[in-house]
């Protein structure tokens, strides 16, 4: 059974925390069996540890019948036309809107985000993502002519044809953008869904479902809830195509099984994302910039900023703005800038990471310890005289911690931000427009901000993804509908001939005739293009 949440694990079982974690969180996602023998899962607001509810966690029966449920709405969703599709999808948003605060008030208790953090980059992401598919799918996912050639008696094009039922296996730190971003990507193509929201956040998923159960094509998004073993019978049940977003360890287990199918899928594996701060950036601005990058949503964001290389001529100057930022950060249940952490022994990986970075010479210069209150408060940190044998430095944090390094120059800046089996996110701060796309263009990365950081998923026309250990396959953007769509290649005749020039029986000469038309069509020497012109003597 996998028992993954969607994110690197420390070395115990899932979802118990150490002994000496400070925090009243149960243990989130954990299945047990209520006093009646059925599977659940109790999902806590990490805020306070308070009970939120509880959700079945679901068995391989359950899953099918909800596949099966997908495939039986599949045909009547798939003959729909784009502008259908479109419309459809377009009143789901308005019912998202409609129930707004409701939506924001259960994300933020799911995760302790703040609200206004889940409105920008839960709501309204996904608000630009529908607005931006119904505006281009037509256009995008339209049958498109090509050429054939040498074959000009022949017409060709392209199709996009919906795949069938997409499975989606999405994480706990965006419950509410990385589920609807897949699902709603899946039904502009013509598919549809299974979704199994992450054990941590579950009844975020469930609300999504809600947001499709109010349609007239109820069955095209079901929603399934469970544990490692629901998502596991998700990939092996038949569907598709799978997306799963969480930890490179699930990503292979996910990608094993749905081998043996021949289930493509759509990763994205996380990554431990690196900025590089040139001698001639706006220090202010990259400092708030890093602040920002570095403890948004307390860190816990794929794209985050994870480890930063400064230039040794501003490295001083540079850290003394990000430590004075980000002591002002307000961090409270009653609002603020960030809020708590999510899931219990992701505070443990962030100890385990400043444990082993101090002990081979970081300082840590802010934070460093959870807060002592009820719920999973850690501080925002900040380390310094960091290296790359450090864990910190080459293992994804996923917490609230900035490592900052000085580096000798750009060169040194890109070799060690590539050295790292992640390639998600990057960014480049320089006031040198032309140093900046240089070193850009250099980086190993799926995506790349200049001057910034993090925006780029929040721009649906950009395609997402990583490369190296950080995923396969993008979303958002036209290769993001495509991931959802089957190519199909179709040939005809312009001229219909009584026989085409090769079918048997091959003609005499046939072979010589072939080759002077070669060298006519191909040659790019002159004296090729005459060899073509005279018959063989």
């Amino acid at each position: 059974m996998w028992t993954d949440p969607g994110r690197p694990l420390p070395g115990g079982p899932q979802g118990v925390p150490s002994p000496d974690m400070t925090t009243s969180t149960p243990d989130t996602g954990a299945p047990r069996r209520a006093e009646d023998g059925e599977r659940v899962i109790e999902t806590f607001d990490p805020r306070s540890g308070a009970l939120l509810g509880v959700v079945p966690d679901q068995d391989e029966a359950t899953v099918r019948a909800a596949i099966g449920t997908a495939r039986a709405a599949a045909g009547s969703w798939a003959l729909l036309d784009h502008r259908e599709r479109s419309r459809h999808l377009l009143a789901v948003r308005d019912r998202m809107l409609d129930r707004a605060e409701e939506l924001v008030g259960l994300i933020c208790a799911e995760t302790g985000k703040q609200r206004a953090e889940a409105v920008s980059t839960e709501l309204m992401v996904v608000c630009e993502m529908i607005e931006w598919c119904a505006r281009n799918v037509e256009k995008v996912l339209r049958p498109r002519s090509v050429s054939t050639g040498t074959l000009a008696h022949k017409k060709a094009w392209v199709r996009y044809e919906p795949l069938g039922v997409v499975g989606v296996i999405s994480p706990w730190n965006y419950p509410f953008t990385l589920s609807m971003t897949p699902v709603v990507s899946a039904l502009f193509a013509g598919n549809t869904v299974v979704l199994k929201p992450s054990e941590v956040t579950p009844t975020v998923g469930l609300a999504i479902g809600e947001l499709f159960a109010d349609d007239v094509w109820p069955g095209i998004v079901q929603v399934v809830t469970g544990g490692g073993a629901t998502g596991e019978a998700l990939v092996r049940g038949g569907v598709d195509k799978v997306v799963f977003t969480g930890s490179v360890r699930t990503g292979r287990k996910v990608m094993a099984a749905a081998a043996e199918s021949l289930t493509p899928v759509l990763l994205e594996l996380g990554g431990k994302d690196p900025m590089i701060v040139c001698a001639d950036a706006d220090l202010d601005r990259a400092a708030k910039g890093a602040v920002w990058g570095a403890f948004q949503n307390s860190g816990q964001t794929c794209m985050s900023v994870e480890r930063v290389y400064v230039d040794r001529s501003v490295h001083d100057e540079f850290v003394d703005r990000v430590v004075s930022g980000a002591s002002r950060i307000r961090q409270d249940a009653a609002g603020g800038d960030i809020g708590s952490m999510t899931f219990a022994p992701q505070v443990d990986t962030v100890r385990r990471h400043l444990a082993d970075a101090t002990a081979k010479g970081a300082r840590i210069l802010l934070g460093g310890e959870p807060i002592d209150r009820p719920g999973l408060w850690f501080p925002p940190t900040v380390v310094v005289d960091v290296d790359h044998t450090m864990e910190l430095m080459t293992e994804e944090t996923f917490g609230p911690v900035m490592a900052i390094m000085a580096v000798d120059g750009p060169e040194e800046a890109i070799k060690l931000a590539n050295d790292s089996p992640y390639g998600l996110n990057s960014s480049v701060w320089s006031s040198d427009p032309a140093l900046a796309d240089s070193i850009a263009n250099r980086l190993r990365a799926g995506n790349v901000c200049i001057n910034d950081c993090l925006v780029s998923y929040g721009v649906p026309a950009l395609p997402f993804g990583g490369v190296k250990q950080s995923g396969i396959g993008r979303v958002h953007g036209e290769e993001g509908l495509r991931e959802f769509s089957q190519t199909k290649s179709v040939l005809a005749s312009r001229v219909q001939l009584p026989r085409e020039p090769w079918w048997f029986p091959v003609p005499k000469g046939m072979d010589n005739l072939g080759i002077r038309s070669l060298r006519l069509r191909f040659g790019t020497s002159a004296r090729s293009r005459l060899r073509g012109l005279r018959p063989r003597s």
